[in-house]
């Protein structure tokens, strides 16, 4: 089905809900006042926050702007993650509890990204149950602001405040124009004057490998500098501790110490939370003192993401305090950047009404044999968005191997990025990877990759796959979609369609199918005959439309 009609069962019983709804809506949520005596209580210690450097919409401050501000301060106790804190055997707070049926339902508006199959997930009722004056889509996103009639099924959830605008985690049109490199220069702090080795780029500024980070998995730069400044102090003073400098995102592991690493690990739960939520998988969060919680249902995948990452590094309590939107997180967030919700009324929604996949065509040339060898999976790192599929090309030999077959441009646009591994085309050719549709190539050798700047057309060529960039065991390409700087997941609401092959999800990342009417490929790493794959020239005639076109 396409789309269906969840009719109200009366005009008068809809009016009567309203009522009760308006007296009830809130009433199941848990408050950090209700639920422990500490979460209203202001940090004791006196830390200075920045002022906001906030002009117009993600405009970057000028080093005048740093040097004639005044830094306001806040009391508050400086919270630090105990990686060895004992996982209580018995959790002090009750899972979510059901609701008398005789609760009134909730009236909900749909967000930007909401679909029929996550809204009954979070609220814990069957999608048949929800019901809505106009059509709802069965599987496209349901259109913004769209008003929802949900039962009310479960109770002792998290607060439903929304902390983050969706526009200020991933990598959106709202920070298309911000520098982190001038931003943390102008200030001067500890971050300004760090250096870190990395592999593919040698000794690397320290507001490069934010630039690095927050472009490869779209995340947005302002949240990681000022993750960075709450857990470690690295963007206006300096770490007030060993444990600080080594472990700046909160996360104590040796095999994560040090900027870059601790910013990935930072992003994959960023990435988690957000598309956990947005893709319907995810819905309790589990702390680090063995406390579990259910997500208030009505949360923005933004607020979900930054509630999830906490959550990784803190207790309870501790997490409360550290998301109150007066004194902790958020208030810090808002002093370096100014009103985040300022820059998502221009940026959001993030999806319009309507949105479509541009016509794309399998990324190789017609008649070159290739393998379907991994289906929707991780967009860059191994979790968050199953954005992306995996093609090998055709060999007689296994691992990283050099081919002579090209990748080639699904559609036209404009070469935004091009370093190791990547290629990056953005479709509405405006220059920016942060707006409309981009296409991202992981896996392309330097050999013949077109440079940033260059106009390709539809079919032209952009490299050779290889085991460039990130982790491979075996030559081959990654291709991933991205709009307004979210991941698009390869079997969701805009499905990957590639020269009419559909991408469907399997059990497990990586597995997976494509579909072309009758036709099923199965992906799968071996490269066997059932996962080959060619793109057909659509110009040519069949065998049998040519042996008809003979016959007198």
């Amino acid at each position: 089905m396409s789309d269906r009609s969840h009719a109200l069962y009366s005009v008068v019983g809809l009016a009567g809900v309203l009522v009760l709804v308006s007296m009830a809506c809130s009433s199941s949520y848990i408050t950090p006042a209700r639920l422990t005596a500490t979460a209203n209580a202001a940090y004791i210690g006196t830390t200075p926050l920045p002022t906001a450097f906030f002009v117009q919409p993600s405009q970057t401050p000028s080093p005048q702007d740093a040097n004639n501000a005044t830094l306001p301060t806040i009391e508050r106790e400086p919270l630090a993650p105990d990686p060895t804190e004992a996982v209580s055997a018995t959790p002090a707070l009750a899972p979510a509890l059901p609701v008398d049926a005789s609760a009134p339902p909730t009236l909900y508006r749909a967000q930007a990204g909401d679909t029929l199959k996550a809204l009954a997930v979070r609220f814990g009722v069957n999608p048949i149950e929800i019901v809505s004056e106009k059509p709802i889509p069965d599987h496209e996103f349901i259109e913004p602001e769209q008003l929802l009639m949900i039962p009310q099924r479960i109770a002792n959830t998290t607060p439903n405040q929304h902390l983050m605008p969706d526009s200020e985690v991933v990598y959106s049109p709202s920070s298309a124009d911000f520098d982190p490199g001038v931003f943390v220069e102008s200030i001067g702090g500890y971050l300004s004057d760090y250096t870190e080795y990395l592999g593919s780029t040698g000794q690397t500024k320290g507001a490069d490998v934010i630039q690095r980070v927050a472009i490869e998995n779209s995340i947005n730069p302002r949240l990681l500098l000022s993750l960075l400044e709450h857990q470690g102090h690295w963007v206006f003073t300096k770490p007030n501790s060993l444990s600080e400098t080594d472990y700046p995102l909160g996360h104590v592991d040796l095999d994560r110490r040090g900027l870059y690493r601790q910013l990935v690990w930072a992003v994959t739960q960023l990435s988690i939370g957000y598309y956990g939520w947005r893709e319907g998988d995810l819905t309790d969060l589990v702390f680090t003192d063995g406390i579990s919680i259910r997500l208030a249902p009505d949360l923005n995948a933004g607020t979900v993401a930054l509630m999830y990452y906490f959550s990784q590094i803190y207790g309870f309590e501790d997490w409360l305090t550290v998301l109150d939107p007066e004194l902790g997180y958020p208030a810090l967030h808002e002093a370096m950047f100014g009103d985040p919700w300022v820059r998502a009324a221009i940026a959001e929604p993030l999806f319009p009404p309507n949105l479509d996949q541009p016509d794309l065509i399998l990324p190789f040339l017609i008649g070159q044999l290739w393998s379907y060898t991994g289906g929707p999976h991780g967009a860059w790192e191994g979790e968050g968005s199953q954005a992306a599929l995996d093609f090998a090309p055709g060999s007689l030999e296994s691992g990283c191997v050099d081919s002579d077959l090209w990748a080639v441009a699904a559609a036209a646009g404009l070469v935004v990025r091009s370093s190791t591994g990547v290629v990056a085309i953005d479709l509405d050719g405006d220059g920016n990877e942060q707006t409309g549709w981009v296409l991202v190539y992981l896996h392309l050798s330097s050999e013949g990759r077109p440079p940033v700047g260059q106009w390709l057309d539809k079919s032209d060529l952009v490299g050779h796959p290889s085991c460039e960039g990130g982790r491979s065991t075996g030559t081959h390409l990654h291709i991933a979609r991205k709009f307004n700087g979210e991941w698009i997941a390869a079997d969701g609401p805009i499905p990957f369609v590639l020269s009419g092959w559909r991408a469907r999800a399997g059990d497990a990342p990586y597995l997976g199918t494509l579909e072309l009417g009758d036709e099923l490929i199965t992906a799968c790493t071996c490269g066997s005959f059932d996962t080959n794959i060619k793109r057909e020239d659509p110009n040519a005639k069949s065998t049998s439309d040519e042996s008809q076109a003979e016959q007198p």
